[in-house]
């Protein structure tokens, strides 16, 4: 008789048959004591945040790289071991890190930084102030402390991408608060992946916001190996991977360009996977496997994150692939119609299809129609059955897919 799956995993744990015997040093919020390769970069981010230990303001300082190339872990490591110092002393320093990908506006990246000061609800409520008054009322808190802050902000990219406008004129006056600071500093560092981020910025926000920059180099296929082999002798059971399979783990995420946090992943799925097939090692097949499943989790994610007429709106592409953005919007009202919504405007829509089109779950191509003028044309980049697969427990869609 075959024995039971339930109990034949249960009976693998019971009996400390894992390949992982620390999954924490697997995540990316895990900061190692030795970061590879990154030396230069963190004794010129340490350099330029000295002063602060001297009581004196560090220049602003842009930190730029591709994903995965160890910029979060430098300066977080780096905030780490300055906090170290500050609690031994009674210096007034803070030290403050936000992702604005994690606040979806600018108003909650704004308090994020008020509650790191110290300001409870009643003096920095979580809605209802202008941005001015939020920015006045930081200030006051700065200044009547005497702080010393460095601010981090990583994915600085994304906020004024969030809020083009309105971002430049924060980070404006982010850059520019210490002349209204008479007892108190304030040192923006931000961190970003795009490197033609400062393309997008107001020239007077450039010329304060990048008084130092720090570029990070995408990691070679040598350098990732090395990254993976220390992360797996602290993580995985002696021998649990075979040579092979992190060859090919650095080899796939050095096509990602250079990225360390995918190759991390690769390795900490495939060791899953091979845990769940009662593998005694993890082979190159179990990182092919792993592959797959992360583009597919990454996708299907995103896919759910959209709100309602994002989401009618991928259906529509995969209806009409391959039409113009009038056809697209028309197969967009036909869906309205039926689930009973009331439909965006044509010219919303238009700005919703680039939107999604960054995500790279579509994608877009001009064609010349000669006299008629040019045209654009959407299409899936993903698999219709995923979208169906993704989209069908939602009770909205029942009668569309």
């Amino acid at each position: 008789m075959e024995r039971d799956p339930v109990d034949k995993l249960l009976d693998a744990v019971e009996s400390g048959k894992s390949l992982i015997t620390n999954r924490e040093i697997l995540h990316f919020t895990y900061i190692p004591d030795t970061i590879p390769h990154r030396n230069s970069e963190q004794e010129q981010i340490t350099q330029t945040l000295i002063p602060i230990l001297k009581h004196s303001r560090p220049s602003n300082l842009l930190v730029y790289g591709k994903p995965g190339t160890g910029k979060t872990l430098v300066v977080k490591k780096i905030l780490s071991q300055i906090q170290k110092r500050v609690e031994k002393s009674n210096f007034p320093i803070k030290l403050v890190y936000v992702n604005s990908k994690e606040e979806t506006t600018l108003y909650g990246l704004l308090v994020s930084f008020g509650r790191e000061l110290g300001l409870v609800e009643e003096k920095l409520p979580s809605t209802g102030l202008a941005i001015s008054e939020v920015f006045k009322r930081l200030l006051k808190t700065i200044e009547e402390n005497h702080y010393n802050i460095v601010f981090v902000i990583d994915e600085i990219d994304h906020l004024v991408h969030l809020v083009s406008k309105t971002g430049n004129d924060v980070l404006y006056q982010l850059t520019r608060a210490n002349e209204r600071l008479k007892k108190a500093t304030l040192t923006l560092v931000g961190i970003s992946n795009d490197l033609t981020f400062k393309e997008r910025l107001d020239p007077r926000v450039i010329s304060s916001l990048g008084e130092e920059e720090i570029v990070f180099t995408n990691y070679t296929v040598e350098q990732l190996k090395k990254i993976l082999e220390d992360r797996i002798q602290l993580a995985f059971i002696k021998g649990a991977i075979e040579e092979s399979a992190i060859n090919l783990c650095a080899a796939m995420a050095g096509r990602e360009h250079g990225d360390a946090r995918r190759a991390i992943d690769l390795i900490r799925v495939a060791g899953e996977i091979a845990e769940r097939e009662q593998s005694n090692t993890v082979k190159e097949e179990h990182i092919r496997k792993a592959s797959q499943k992360i583009e597919e989790d990454k996708e299907t994610t995103a896919l759910r994150s959209y709100p309602l007429h994002e989401k009618l709106l991928i259906i529509a592409v995969m209806k009409a692939a391959g039409l113009s953005t009038g056809e697209i919007y028309s197969a967009y009202k036909s869906l309205c119609k039926i689930i009973r919504q009331k439909e965006l405007t044509q010219r919303r829509i238009t700005q919703m299809l680039s939107e999604i089109e960054l995500s790279g779950i579509i994608t877009g191509k001009i064609i010349h129609q000669g006299i008629h003028g040019r045209t654009k044309k959407y299409k899936l980049t993903i698999s219709p059955e995923m979208v169906k697969n993704t989209f069908k427990d939602e009770l909205t869609f029942e009668d569309i897919l």
